[in-house]
């Protein structure tokens, strides 16, 4: 390109020069100038680093309205430890308002053997049996005491139910044959004074370790998605003329120290986003007991949530609030009994939280309109004061002739 031809295009494009740069002869610059300058540089820097903050939250918005869904089933997920009681005398019960109760659950629930110093005895173990060894319900205990009384009569000895029989029991021949002839007569039961009983060496080896030893419950719970309840609790659990039973002998109530630490508890799906804006309230809380025979109650408030993350995926679970009691209860079970339970039910508002979408694009534009509007509103500023401080200094240098 020639040097006319550059010079040309130069000088044509000076023409498009928005940006006219006055001559520095001709610039004033004043003190107010460079505070105002200060402090317009200082706002837009805070702006930006708050424009930053906002754009690398992950806090989602929330919205509220009415819950219309109809889940059939709740995913209860929890992890507890209780440090004071082995893993043998502990039973896990739910129930809910539809009338159906899970009795001694243990699918999807696995219990693991723990030290009295919380060390990990054995893996976890998910006992399949825990339903035919323990009286699960009414329906359960005839089958059994009818399939006892074919294998008595095939074997043609009965034994003493010690004043317990009845035409349902005739006989007692195990150890477990007396407690359940016993339950049905509402009776307490001192096993070590039984004959069937005091040849159950495995038996006598739980009850030597019932306090020896630590237990960690953890799994997956399916419930009726209706208000309900759920508990651990020491003792065999059982349906007795339509009332939840626990036994706890040969113990007494007040022998178990149901102290506890909730690591994990929730509803619905797990998500972290959730859990980080304060879905599980009891996620590592611990409880102490001072004494035996304590209950520990915890009310649950439900909340339905819908989750909306940034690629528009919708994930339903839920989030909650407690309230937590704590009752002292007595031997004979008037005011409860010994355990941790949890009973929920479900708030009628739905909670929907929508994950923030991160745009870079949006990010600068917020930047250049800060910086600019920032600029304009401090340049009118600046004006103002230059224009007032002239005229204050044009009545300063006349003040004295007026005096004159």
């Amino acid at each position: 390109m020639s040097p006319k031809k550059s010079f040309f295009c130069m000088n044509t494009l000076k023409q498009f020069d928005a940006f006219a740069k006055p001559l520095e002869e001709v610039q004033i610059k004043t003190v107010w100038g460079g505070i105002v300058s200060v402090v317009c540089f200082l706002t837009i820097v805070f702006l930006m680093i708050s424009n930053l903050v906002e754009f690398l939250d992950n806090t989602p918005t929330e919205e509220l309205f009415v819950d219309t869904s109809r889940n059939k089933k709740l995913q209860i997920n929890f992890d507890i430890i209780v440090p004071k009681i082995s893993c043998d005398f502990l039973v896990l019960d739910a129930v809910d308002n539809s009338g159906e109760t899970h009795l001694q659950v243990d699918h999807n629930i696995y219990k693991r053997r723990l030290s009295l110093d919380g060390q990990h005895i054995s893996d976890p173990e998910k006992s399949d049996d825990v339903g035919s060894k323990k009286i699960n319900n009414s329906t359960k205990l005839v089958i059994n005491e009818s399939n006892q009384a074919n294998n008595t009569a095939e074997k043609g000895h009965c034994g003493s139910c010690y004043g317990a029989e009845s035409p349902s029991t005739p006989c007692c021949n195990t150890c477990d044959d007396v407690k359940r002839a016993y339950k049905m007569k509402n009776w307490d039961l001192h096993p070590y004074s039984i004959e069937q009983c005091k040849n159950q060496s495995t038996q006598n080896d739980m009850y030597d370790k019932a306090f020896k030893e630590g237990c960690e419950i953890f799994g997956t719970l399916q419930v009726n998605r209706v208000s309900g309840s759920f508990h651990i609790a020491p003792g065999t659990s059982f349906s007795f003329n339509h009332m939840h039973v626990h036994d706890v002998h040969p113990f007494s109530s007040s022998s178990f120290n149901v102290s506890h630490i909730i690591r994990h508890l929730s509803f619905g799906q797990k998500l972290e986003s959730v859990s980080s804006h304060g879905g599980n309230p009891l996620d590592s809380t611990e409880s102490f007991a001072e004494e035996g025979a304590t209950m520990f109650q915890y009310y649950i408030k439900i909340v339905p949530t819908l989750f909306q993350r940034r690629d528009n995926s919708i994930f339903s679970t839920n989030q909650f609030s407690v309230t937590k009691h704590t009752v002292l209860s007595s031997d004979s079970g008037q005011s409860g009994a010994p355990g941790i339970f949890f009973s929920y039910e479900f708030s009628p508002i739905m909670i929907k939280l929508t994950e923030k979408p991160r745009l870079l694009g949006h990010l600068f534009t917020q930047f250049l309109s800060n910086i600019s509007g920032v600029f304009i509103c401090f340049w009118i500023v600046d004006i103002f004061m230059y224009k007032v401080s002239k005229v204050y200094n044009i009545r300063k240098k006349h003040l004295p002739d007026n005096n004159n």
